[in-house]
């Protein structure tokens, strides 16, 4: 199923030609996926660690976006459009994350491929609570970024366990599930345990774009501002939004503004230098996982290496 979406007819009826002519070549070059087991594909990394960590040797799971990609401005190939229209499951994230693909996957629904867009039914949260925040954002926009919200996330490994017996009923996809889900909430418990010595005063926090809204409801912070505005990492800040955030975060004394590995950083090391005092840039993986020996190959070392930095710069 495939929920929400913003398809533009243009390029709507452009990856329905696409999707179109792949299929037919794809007919023709004797290739058989179903072979080695179920054929996932998922659009970002992180949903591609929890679809792995489900599969396991019972199929393949194929990721679209690369490691350190912006899932908000990713285009995909000719390749991938048709990958997702053979797959057995297409696992998408939704509500607005994936805007570069949303008419590729709106295309493959129509054509008949099996999508499913986790973010709506894990409880999401709205962009800002705050309605001052909320000028950049469409009315009724709910924040995509679930994944940095363990408990979410056990909740997404069910539905996903759900979809995957669907499609094949000979697995112990609930055996599957309940081991992974049990590593993420010890990994909650461990993310908890390294939070715990930050100062109530300091648990503020300052973002490149608004990302962390789950991190900061599961571990009781609070968010002051963001450099780029709404929820998505295209939007681009005025002079007169820049400089009041510089001034909350002069007023409130903070030490730190988080950016995100998957973004350039020049807007918030400009909005640190120009705060006058000594405020650190301190990059977090939050749209992507990271690459070998970054700490944050997995979804479980993303949530420990992100706590331990958030932990490090605000204590």
């Amino acid at each position: 199923m495939l929920t929400g979406g913003r398809g533009r007819k243009v390029r709507a009826i452009a990856a329905w030609a696409l999707l179109a002519a792949l299929l037919l070549a794809a007919c023709g070059d004797g290739a058989d996926s179903a072979e080695d087991g179920i054929d996932v594909v998922a659009t970002t990394t992180i949903l591609g660690d929890v679809a792995r960590n489900i599969v396991g040797d019972n199929g393949s799971v194929a990721v679209l976006l690369p490691i350190g990609a912006d899932p908000h401005s990713y285009q995909p190939s000719s390749q991938q459009a048709a990958d997702i229209n053979r797959a057995d499951l297409v696992i998408a994230n939704g509500l607005g994350l994936e805007e570069g693909l949303s008419d590729v996957l709106e295309a493959a629904v129509a054509d008949g491929a099996n999508v499913i867009e986790i973010g709506p039914l894990v409880d999401p949260l709205p962009f800002f609570p705050d309605a001052a925040h909320d000028e950049h954002d469409e009315e009724g926009n709910d924040d995509p970024h679930f994944w940095l919200d363990p408990i979410r996330v056990a909740e997404a490994a069910t539905i996903i366990g759900g979809e995957l017996a669907a499609v094949e009923e000979t697995v112990d996809w609930d055996g599957r599930v309940s081991t992974y889900t049990a590593q993420v909430l010890a990994v909650d418990e461990e993310v908890v345990s390294i939070l715990e010595d930050i100062p109530a005063e300091n648990k503020v926090l300052v973002t490149n774009h608004a990302s962390l809204g789950y991190f900061a409801d599961r571990y009781g912070f609070d968010v002051l501002g963001v450099v780029v505005p709404g929820g998505s990492t295209l939007a681009d800040p005025s002079s007169a939004e820049l400089a009041a955030l510089i001034d909350a975060i002069e007023q409130s004394a903070v030490p730190a503004i988080f950016a995100e590995t998957t973004e350039p950083r020049t807007l918030a090391e400009a909005v640190a230098a120009g705060s006058g005092g000594e405020v650190a840039v301190v990059e977090l993986f939050t749209g992507s996982l990271g690459e070998d020996g970054s700490g944050a190959e997995t979804l479980i070392g993303l949530w420990e290496t992100n706590a331990r930095r958030v932990a490090a710069a605000l204590s």
